[in-house]
């Protein structure tokens, strides 16, 4: 047996030391993709907005930032199928904030902020990074990096975040943008908006952890031409897959099961399936184009009726609506909203509004004070507001006498008028919109937080049967008006 000299022991250790620098600052050479990460790839050829919707701790991110490296560079690997800039690009990539954006988008593409040694061990060569520059006011971030390209031209990469809000999106125009983690819909309506001139696109690799947002929603139920959805799980990058070079998936059934018992039990569909979580995001996911429209002058024979929201610390909330029984068609056409003020202050503002459209209460407004004194709907009854002479409840069931005060059946009703396009909301009113943005669930509940406009479209929408015509102002469908005791 022959005994390796010094000379040759020491060879062997430069060269396995060059081996892990290579391999340190060449990382991207080394990327062995999953078939989902192939196939989310591939779609950019295609599509110019993709979302990879995905469980926690398969590559999601590490996919994007990938993709990234290999448009900002031109150096596209063999098995690329996906779409190919064939000159220096303008990148962005952005996260939630300043602190993870530099923690995990900086981190994959340049390397961890907080080594000095570890420049250049992200998916961007070392090699073809130019120079970078530092973000004020954020330690070890950076703003921008210049990368080389193969071509022979500089890419731009400019780093961004949520937090500092969609006017910090506006401006020039963009090749590529890569979002890691969910952002709101107006940061990402920017972001397309930024692309559109130069052909570019938009991916996004995120778990839905803010549940059936509209962004998610829009995905998943409403896909356009030009988008694609892309989901995974922990099935496609567990020890059962194997990668393209052939190896094992690096989640296994007891890390999946450690990474599952840390998560409470409404979490764990989603972060182990790339699923929005059940019961959390918005109440009404759906697109503010689809119900928005200019403002439109209301026929005199379309029933109108108002829903009031009781307040006093939090606003007193009122809502107009009106029904084209023709088309079977709801329009939210005026609101009122506001806090601290008696009832005399509201009933002076709802009596500007025509005088024959009945309001719809909720069945606090019966309740007295600790005086004796009457209850809210009486106050206002007084005050000249035409109430209904009994409170708000749910349309009956067939055979029924009452139906009842179920919040979620009213919200079912919303929902499905908004999705059949016949539910419609002037683009004027600010504060019901404002209302709708943030009206949402968490655990399943509905956030009674900000919530007095919506409360009052439901209390409006599902009493549409009382609903009067000012043509007509005993006309509520097959049921008098006189009976109901309106006063």
């Amino acid at each position: 047996m022959q005994v390796a000299t010094r000379a040759e022991l020491e060879q062997a250790v430069d060269i396995a030391r060059e081996l892990r620098q290579r391999e340190r600052y060449n990382r991207i050479d080394y990327y062995d993709p999953y078939p989902y990460q192939l196939a989310f790839h591939e779609t950019g050829a295609l599509c110019n907005q993709r979302l990879l919707m995905a469980a926690n701790r398969i590559g999601k991110s590490y996919c994007g930032s990938a993709e990234m490296s290999f448009h900002l560079t031109g150096l596209y690997p063999e098995w690329w199928k996906g779409k190919r800039f064939k000159q220096p690009i303008v990148g962005w990539a952005g996260g939630v904030s300043n602190e993870t954006t530099r923690d995990i988008v900086q981190f994959e593409l340049l390397g961890s902020p907080d080594d000095p040694e570890a420049f250049g061990s992200g998916t961007i060569p070392k090699k073809y990074i130019i120079k970078t520059e530092r973000k004020p006011g954020v330690p070890n971030a950076k703003s921008v990096a210049l990368i080389r390209h193969v071509s022979g031209g500089n890419s731009s990469l400019f780093f961004k975040s949520y937090e500092s809000g969609p006017e910090k999106w506006q401006g020039r125009s963009v090749d590529c943008i890569w979002l890691d983690e969910e952002p709101s819909r107006d940061i990402y309506s920017q972001a397309v908006t930024r692309t559109l001139d130069r052909k570019g696109m938009v991916y996004m690799t995120f778990t839905p952890e803010n549940g059936m947002t509209e962004t998610v929603a829009s995905f998943m139920n409403n896909l356009q031409s030009g988008q694609s959805l892309n989901n995974a799980t922990w099935d496609d990058a567990s020890e059962r897959v194997f990668s393209m070079q052939g190896e094992r998936g690096h989640l296994n059934e007891a890390v999946m099961e450690q990474i599952l018992s840390s998560y409470s039990p409404h979490e764990r569909e989603m972060r182990r399936y790339g699923r929005p979580s059940i019961g959390s995001g918005l109440v009404f996911p759906i697109s503010e184009e689809k119900l928005m429209i200019d403002p439109i002058v209301i026929p005199d024979h379309w029933p109108r009726i108002c829903g009031i929201d009781f307040g006093f610390d939090h606003p007193t909330a009122c809502v107009w609506m009106a029904f084209d029984r023709d088309e079977d068609e709801w329009y939210v056409y005026d609101c009122y909203r506001q806090s601290k003020a008696s009832p005399s202050i509201h009933a002076s503002t709802i009596r500007t509004r025509p005088n024959f459209i009945p309001i719809s209460w909720p069945h606090d407004g019966n309740r007295r004070d600790s005086m004796g004194n009457p209850g809210l709907a009486e106050q206002y009854r007084q005050l000249g507001c035409n109430m209904l002479a009994f409170h708000f409840e749910n349309p009956p069931a067939l055979g029924e006498k009452k139906g009842g005060n179920s919040v979620e059946e009213g919200i079912m009703a919303l929902l499905q008028k908004m999705e059949n396009d016949k539910f419609h909301v002037f683009a004027t009113l600010g504060d019901w919109w404002q209302e709708f943005r943030m009206y949402h669930r968490k655990d399943g509940k509905i956030v009674p937080f900000h919530d007095d406009l919506m409360s009052a479209t439901r209390y409006a929408a599902m009493a549409n049967r009382f609903a009067v015509s000012g043509k007509d102002p005993t006309w509520t469908g097959d049921l008098k008006y006189k009976n109901y005791g309106i006063v």
